[in-house]
């Protein structure tokens, strides 16, 4: 299908133009070295083939073959090729274009975003992040080799993916990818956050948990914010507020000599129906950012969660089209990819509704909107105009938590000579420290 170039440039309503547009920035790769005919399938038609496929919700790597050879996509002409040419070829190929092609996507829309992302998120910091990791789906047992081995066991698990997803703009800030489903979160944790701007503020759940973690990020003026584990022990050295069970104060972490960090930090607590929360912060400053915001800020942790939801489920990460890991790797890529582009397409959405994000279905939108811009028809407008109507636009179902408001008055200062470092001692070296 030859894709309409005529749209408005600030509307996304025509997907594939956009993939279009961004796909014919990069460099071609079909130059070869040494004799041999030109190849009859271009890179650029096997790419954006894998983009389309994904976007368009097949399931299959011969959806890839089949578009290519026999359905057509956009300009290219039907390419007389076997299926087996183009599962050569993506192997050939590796993850480096569709990495090139994630990172050109990602560049574009964050300035296209430019100032009308989530600014209010703690304002204080350069950017608000969150990382996690999620091991990716089985694949399927087709292979003579996979067949004896059990359902559920992790030899089927192809490897895991890890993250650093912006919560202002909703979008892949970096992906890593890791042969190993069960490694431990923190090995990749500081690769994840090495190109991030300092004061950065991090969010990262209790798989991240550690001393010398949390140390570090200080030290290289990042912000965080965590849970506290369960059972961790720490010592008060200053309490801002306390009444009940809602405090507000500075503690040491670690109250033995065996295993103890190196900078204080801030912790707050407070009960929420039958559920005591517990919330620990280098940002020592309450003015800075309170109790509420605390704890509104780390629910905001799960926006990372329906990102990994995103991929894995809407765009069908979860149906692995080859057991071969460098295909596996391509189709998460162009995954991550899409998801890039959906992740915006709700933000034009809400933004022309005047709604929040989180009340555009994105289950809905992958479903829908690349049907309607295939048809023509902009599913930016259609969204807009009938997004209540036809249930694409409804109230959010994110929980919201009730966090106590502390008066400015009740707050007492730390002195200006409180002690906020000193002589740490790392128990747990194997994962959180080098």
């Amino acid at each position: 299908m030859a894709v309409n170039r005529d749209d408005n440039a600030d509307s996304l309503g025509n997907i594939e133009g956009f993939l279009q547009e961004c796909l014919e920035d990069m460099e071609p790769d079909d130059e070869r070295d040494g004799p041999g005919r030109p190849r009859i399938l271009p890179a650029m038609a096997l790419w954006a083939g894998l983009l389309v496929c994904v976007l368009r919700g097949f399931d299959s790597q011969l959806a890839v073959w089949r578009l290519l050879s026999e359905r057509g996509l956009w300009f290219f002409p039907r390419f007389p090729v076997t299926d087996q040419a183009v599962y050569k070829r993506l192997r050939e190929a590796g993850t480096e274009p569709f990495e090139r092609i994630f990172e050109r996507i990602t560049t574009v829309l964050a300035k296209r975003l430019g100032k009308a992302s989530m600014d209010g998120l703690a304002p204080f910091a350069k950017d608000v992040v969150c990382i996690d990791g999620s091991a990716l789906d089985s694949v399927a047992r087709r292979l003579p080799p996979l067949r004896k081995i059990p359902k559920g066991d992790s030899r089927l698990l192809p490897g895991k993916l890890s993250g650093a997803f912006d919560m202002r703009r909703q979008l892949w800030r970096k992906v890593l990818f890791h042969d190993n489903p069960r490694q431990n979160d923190k090995v990749a944790a500081r690769e994840l956050v090495a190109d991030l701007s300092p004061g950065t503020l991090i969010l990262a759940d209790l798989g991240y948990f550690g001393f010398a973690w949390f140390d570090w990020l200080t030290d290289n003026d990042f912000h965080w914010v965590s849970r506290l584990r369960a059972k961790t022990s720490y010592k008060v050295i200053h309490t801002y507020y306390r009444k009940g069970e809602t405090f507000d104060g500075i503690v040491w972490l670690g109250a033995h000599r065996s295993d103890r960090a190196k900078r204080a930090v801030r912790l707050v607590t407070f009960r929420q129906g039958k559920t005591m929360r517990r919330y620990i912060s280098n940002v020592l400053d309450p003015e800075k950012l309170s109790i509420v915001e605390i704890a509104e800020l780390y629910a905001r942790r799960w926006d990372i969660e329906m990102a990994f939801k995103l991929v894995k489920q809407h765009l069908k990460l979860r149906l692995l089209w080859s057991s071969k890991r460098v295909v596996i790797y391509q189709q998460a890529w162009a995954a991550l990819i899409i998801s890039q582009v959906m992740q915006y397409l709700r933000f034009e959405i809400a933004r022309e509704a005047g709604v929040d994000q989180f009340e555009v279905s994105m289950d809905l939108l992958v479903k829908y909107a690349p049907q309607y811009a295939y048809e023509g028809r902009d599913p930016v407008k259609i969204f807009v105009e009938r997004g209540r109507a036809l249930g694409f636009i409804r109230p959010s179902r994110r929980t919201i938590i009730h966090a106590p408001t502390v008066p400015a008055e009740a707050i007492l200062p730390a002195p200006p000579d409180l002690t906020l470092a000193r002589i740490p001692r790392y128990a747990g070296r194997r994962c959180g420290a080098k």
